[in-house]
């Protein structure tokens, strides 16, 4: 199949090549974001692959479906950024990469969780600089903290898995509890339990309507003062505003995100000689107490060839079988009652 594969860098490029080596596909790599102004560029394909931050709205799919388009190939597994209903009305499938490497995404939450706890990041500049005053730098002990994970998936488990062998009590929140999780040792709580109980709390949950700004205003007033916060699932699981408001007064002693709401014009784009239009996410760079990483939880070599490997995978099922391995659908997206 002719493929269109867009938002293209170099790693792309290297993975989906090497997980196409027999040449079973024509793959075309386009460097812009899909948008309606860029879909014209897919002329000629059968299929688009996207990531997370391209734009696949009703507008997109209706040009995209006007073109021949007759796939999705996304390489992610998160499809919020997918008009569904436009795509089934259109008569494209879409696939997605429903599992890569849960450990790449667990363990830079863990990192950032010890990051921000021990302050490595500000001791790394210091000491660059001939600073080696310890005044600012003081952590505490993970062991016998409690940790609340929001989500036990796959990533969730891993998380948990890690923290456990920290000496860190294990607490948890999903309408799904986990066995593996269970077995642990993990409590699973509601999310007001888990919020007022926990001295860290680590987002891994999907975005759906549930979700979305689960930590708000309301719910930052719950948590234990002074707690850390990590988001590494998607970003409007959290209200931006209202926790800044957090940081400022003290109830969110940390946080770290490797996503962002609005991150479409910003991550996976060197911005080093702009100015960020963005004054959410400016003020966010402002607390000594935050530290951002532009999505690249996901940024492993184990877990680029996963994803390669299954988005060429549901190009050759489509082209097989008219469906993709991974299918997504109206039906399969649709929350359960």
């Amino acid at each position: 199949m002719r493929v269109a594969v867009f938002s293209t860098k170099p790693h792309d490029r290297r993975y989906l090549e090497r997980a196409n080596e027999d040449g079973g596909h024509r793959l075309s790599f386009l460097e812009p974001r899909l948008t309606a102004e860029t879909a014209s560029l897919a002329k000629g394909a059968d299929a688009v692959c996207v990531f997370v931050n391209d734009t696949v709205s009703e507008e997109v799919v209706e040009r995209l479906g006007s073109q021949g388009v007759r796939l999705l190939a996304l390489r992610s597994a998160g499809f919020n950024h997918v008009d569904l209903v436009a795509a089934e009305a259109a008569g494209i499938a879409v696939g997605r990469v429903p599992a890569y490497s849960p450990h790449a995404v667990a363990e830079h939450a863990v990192a950032l969780i010890l990051t921000l706890n021990r302050k490595t990041h500000r001791a790394y500049n210091r000491v660059r600089e001939g600073n080696f005053v310890l005044d600012g730098l003081l952590g505490f002990d993970l062991n016998g903290k409690t940790v609340g994970i929001v989500g036990t998936g796959l990533i969730g488990e891993v998380v948990a898995r890690i923290m456990t062998g920290f000496g860190c009590r294990v607490v948890a929140h999903d309408p799904a509890p986990n066995p593996t999780c269970e077995a642990l040792g993990v409590h699973y709580l509601s999310v007001e339990q888990l919020l007022s109980q926990s001295d860290v709390i680590s987002l891994h949950c999907p975005l759906t309507p549930a979700t979305h700004q689960l930590i708000d205003g309301p719910a930052l007033a719950r948590m234990k003062r002074g707690a850390m916060l990590i988001n590494t699932s998607r970003g409007e699981v959290i209200d931006t505003r209202a926790v800044i408001r957090g940081l400022k007064d003290g109830t969110i002693g940390s946080l770290g995100l490797d996503v962002y709401e609005e991150e479409t014009d910003l991550f996976f784009e060197d911005l080093s000689n702009r100015i960020i239009p963005d004054d959410v996410f400016a003020r966010l760079l402002t607390f000594p107490n935050v530290l951002i990483t532009g999505h690249q939880a996901f940024f492993t070599e184990e877990a680029l060839a996963a994803i390669a490997e299954t988005t060429i995978a549901n190009v050759t099922a489509f082209e097989r079988d008219g469906r993709p391995l991974h299918e997504v659908n109206t039906q399969a997206a649709r929350p359960a009652e």
